[in-house]
């Protein structure tokens, strides 16, 4: 081959790869990746897959939960606000939630961020909310992907996904097999919009008229963006907690997608069902401000945002107090909002009373 044929063959960098540039990612975030060190994991990345060491993290005879999922277009408000430390918190919250509402303890995470044209600044902003959001569930980081594709995705723009993995001791699964009429349904406060809806977000803010940076209708001592990027809660510690220390908590329902009609009946036998009191639902002023400004009816809410609900708890009835004190022990603050009643074949299995404050 002539010198001339050389000069003009082309290379990575040329079609948009820059492999350099993920290697001083990955670099940059190993001390992030440390930090989340936990019984049975050394949380060190650069290997071609994570290591998990059961028998180290005291399990006997365990049953492991596997759950994935992602962001959705929150990560859009991320991307043209330039804020990219917050969503990795979201990505590990909506995993591990669903995680711990099956009685499970997360153990590690896994991450995979796909961009365009990789920006080693924005990326080690979101790995560094993974971190976060892996410590506060008490997991580990080991391992995940950064896939620089040009031409899929436009400049500037990225996705992720997240994988996790946790473990309960064979018997202590959730849900309970005997979640029936008389149980007593609790609500967790949420933090926000959590990570779902966000395109009907969007599309309320473009219709408002709203820049991200202007202030936030709902709280005006911040930015809209900043406002709507506030992470989705991660419920695992204080729930294990109460799950190690108390009797009678039957089954948690994970307010996602889909809301109140779509996720409670997920650990709802059949022939069963809820009766929610609407009332007793401390609506943030966040969704106050999405119904009006959006004109969405409140049953559009309900099955859409958590409303100020991210997590639901089913106890037997004789338990209940102590739950709730137990709950309150570990920093939440509970909200009795209904009960487990009969659900005939072909009937709802989540009925309300009362209204929501809108």
């Amino acid at each position: 081959m002539s010198d001339t044929q050389k000069s003009d063959g082309l290379t990575y960098a040329q079609a948009g790869v820059d492999i350099d540039a993920g290697n001083a990612m990955v670099e940059e975030i190993k001390p992030l990746v440390r930090a989340t060190r936990r019984p049975g994991a050394d949380a060190e990345i650069g290997g071609f897959g994570g290591l998990f060491d059961l028998k180290a993290a005291g399990f006997k005879d365990p049953i492991l939960v596997a759950a994935n999922d992602g962001v959705g277009t929150k990560v859009k408000i991320a991307i043209e606000t330039g804020i990219h430390d917050t969503v990795g918190i979201d990505l590990v919250a909506m995993c591990v939630n669903d995680l711990v509402v099956q009685g499970a303890e997360p153990l590690f995470f896994l991450d995979y961020y796909a961009t365009g044209k990789l920006d080693p600044a924005a990326g080690a902003a979101i790995v560094k909310g993974i971190a976060r959001g892996c410590i506060e569930a008490g997991c580990a980081l080991i391992g995940g992907e950064t896939a620089e594709m040009p031409g899929l995705y436009a400049k500037g723009d990225y996705d992720l996904a997240g994988f996790s993995v946790g473990a309960a001791e064979r018997g202590q699964l959730l849900p309970a097999g005997d979640v029936g009429p008389g149980d007593i349904v609790i609500g967790l406060r949420s933090s926000g919009v959590h990570s779902n809806g966000f395109s009907l977000v969007r599309r309320i803010v473009e219709r408002a008229g709203l820049a991200w940076t202007d202030a936030a209708p709902f709280e005006p001592a911040k930015k809209l963006g900043e406002a709507l990027l506030t992470p989705t809660r991660i419920y695992v510690k204080p729930l294990l907690q109460v799950l190690r220390s108390t009797t009678g908590l039957k089954a948690l329902a994970h307010i996602t997608g889909g809301g109140f009609p779509d996720n409670i009946p997920r650990v709802l036998p059949d022939g069963v069902g809820v009766t929610l009191d609407l009332d007793r639902v401390p609506v943030l002023p966040v969704f106050k401000w999405l119904a009006q400004a959006g004109g969405v009816a409140p049953e559009e809410m309900l099955r859409t945002f958590n409303c100020g609900l991210g997590m639901i708890v089913v106890t037997e009835a004789t338990q209940a107090d102590a739950i709730e004190a137990a709950l309150r022990a570990a920093g939440e603050d509970p909200v009795r909002i209904g009960f487990v009643d009969a659900a005939p074949t072909g009937e709802p299995q989540v009925r309300y009373t009362g209204t929501l404050s809108l």
